[in-house]
Formats: structure tokens, sequence, C-alpha cells
């Protein structure tokens, strides 16, 4: 990590809570980073979008915000078309990157323009989920299968199907979080998650983390609030394994255009040992539990250099291109 003197960093905001789904996430995670800039000297501030609205962040005289929240109004690119307009500079991806890695079915189509491998996919909009159609995804995807709403995280609303009269309960849990639905093949295999930093020829990965969770069920309560799920890294993967799914992780994040951070979710086909990208979180966990500071542990990194790296980061879209080598 480069040497960051804190003093030039000024006075922050760091948002947290919101609206979400995974409002109770967010507080975690922004609580996390907040105590960790304030111990690095940083003068931050604790921010809730959801208390105060955020033209405040200008009249109190904030100059840079680390963005903590997770989901829709934190990750989605609102909050950072209302930063952009303020001129407050923000971590994590810009408003175009944002958008589109929230939403998984636009992700995934990206990715397949650019042959990145990603599991095959039915989208069903609201128009579209008469119970006559929902028979026929299965016929397409195969069973198992996985259902979800395409704009939510920490696994809020999934469900894998393993028979066709599960189907309707499955799509009605998802459609309570989003009017469109994804239905995406089921990969059998290894989970793993892979950090990435940095921005454009500067972007790398960081280590992999592999995830055991029980009966291989990583749900949100598995994530979040119990201890019984392993997380290995070093991942135990083979090397040249290990290097090719950082490869296609920077490859994924550039594709949508990320900078700042970001942490890709993964599948290895257990068949063949071929990885699938599941999606791009572009304002990850920060909490306890969180996988991007135990993959920069791995790599050398504390919690609290990592906070205050990614708040160096903090940038607008409008903010001109630095020259090569500046």
């Amino acid at each position: 990590m480069p040497a960051i003197d804190v003093g030039t960093l000024g006075k922050t905001a760091v948002l947290m809570g919101g609206s979400s789904a995974e409002r109770e996430i967010s507080l975690m995670s922004g609580s996390g980073v907040l105590a960790a800039l304030r111990s690095q000297g940083v003068d931050a501030h604790a921010f809730d979008p959801a208390q105060t609205e955020l033209g405040e962040l200008k009249r109190e005289g904030f100059v840079r915000v680390f963005i903590a929240l997770h989901g829709r109004h934190g990750e989605d690119g609102t909050v950072q078309g209302a930063l952009e307009l303020m001129g407050l500079p923000y971590t994590g991806s810009g408003v175009m990157a944002s958008a589109i890695a929230m939403d998984k079915t636009m992700t995934k189509r990206v990715w397949l323009a650019e042959g990145l491998p990603t599991p095959r996919f039915v989208w069903l909009d609201s128009d579209n989920q008469a119970r006559e159609r929902l028979r026929t995804v299965p016929d397409e995807l195969g069973l198992p299968l996985i259902v979800k709403p395409p704009r939510e995280g920490s696994s809020i609303g999934i469900s894998k199907v393993a028979g066709y009269s599960e189907m309707a309960d499955a799509v009605a849990l998802a459609a309570k979080y989003d009017a469109d639905v994804l239905c995406e093949e089921f990969i059998a295999g290894e989970e793993i998650t892979c950090p990435v930093i940095g921005s454009g020829r500067a972007a790398q990965a960081l280590p992999v983390v592999r995830i055991v969770a029980p009966e291989g069920k990583y749900d949100y309560q598995n994530k979040y609030f119990t201890d019984d799920t392993s997380y290995l890294c070093p991942s135990g993967l083979a090397p040249d394994e290990e290097r090719e799914i950082q490869r296609i992780v920077v490859a994924a994040y550039k594709a949508l255009g990320c900078r700042g951070w970001g942490r890709a979710d993964l599948m290895i086909r257990a068949a063949d040992r071929k990885p699938f990208l599941l999606e791009m979180n572009t304002s990850p966990g920060m909490t306890g539990h969180s996988l991007v500071p135990m993959s920069a542990r791995a790599a050398g990194i504390s919690y609290e250099q990592l906070c205050v790296y990614l708040l160096s980061t903090a940038t607008l879209d409008s903010a001109p291109a630095q020259p090569t080598g500046a």
C-alpha cells in the first residue's frame, strides 16, 4: 500500500445504513470503516442517508465520501449520481458501472458480450411470470436451478429450485424484492470470491477466498450471523487455477467499467474446474465476516490500511483523467 497523508483527505462522511434491504449489513460495514478511519487520524463522521438528506453533506462541510451502503440507493448509481452533482468525490465505481453491476442481468449481458464465463440464464420481466411460462424455465436451464431478484444482494430472495412445482414459490419470493426475476443455471461446485482494487491498468486482484458453507448453503444467515461457514484464504486452489480466476475477475471488473474496488463472486464447476462469474459487488461488505478485508490481510494489508487506501481513491466521473505516469 502507498503511504498516504491522512491530513490531505479532509472531512469525510461514511455513508451507512440507507433504505435498502441490506440496511442492517451496511450499518455493520460502516461502523467498522468509521472506526478504522478514525483510528488512523482521519476526520471521519457517520452519515445515514435514510435519516439525513444528502444535501446536508455540502452544508456540513464534507469534502470526501466513503460509501459503505449496500444494495439499492447505495451501490446502484443513484447515490453516486447525487454525489456527482454535488461535486463530492466518493469511493468505488461511478454512476454507470454501479448501475450495471447492481443489475445481475445487465452484468451478465456485458460479460457474455466480452466472452467471459457466466451461467446460462432466463430473465422474467413482470409481464412474463405466468405459471405456464414458469414451467418452461427448467426445460431451458435444467434442474436444479437458481431463482433470484436481479437487483438485490446478500443472498436476499434467492431460492434453489429442485423441481417444477417449486418454481412458482421461488419466483414469488424473488418478486417481493424486484419486479423482474432472474433464473440461472445451477453450477455444482466450489464457491469462491475475489476482490479487485485499483482502476484501469493499475487494477489488481487480491487473493481468492474459498467459501465452505454448512450443507453448501451460503445464505444470508450463514453469510453474516453464524460462525459455521469456513473461509479459506489462502484458497488452497492450485496456483495456476488461482491466477486464471484472478485474470478473469480483473477482466470482468474492467468490462463493467469499475474503479476503486469491487469483489466478484464465482463458482468453480466440479465436473471440469471451469469458473463461472455470478456477480460483481461494487460496494462490498466490510463487516467482521466480510471477505475483502480477509483477502487483503492475506496480501499483507490491514483493515485500517485498506480503508484509508480506498478513501484516498475517492473520485468523480467528471474528474479529469490523470496523465500517464502521474
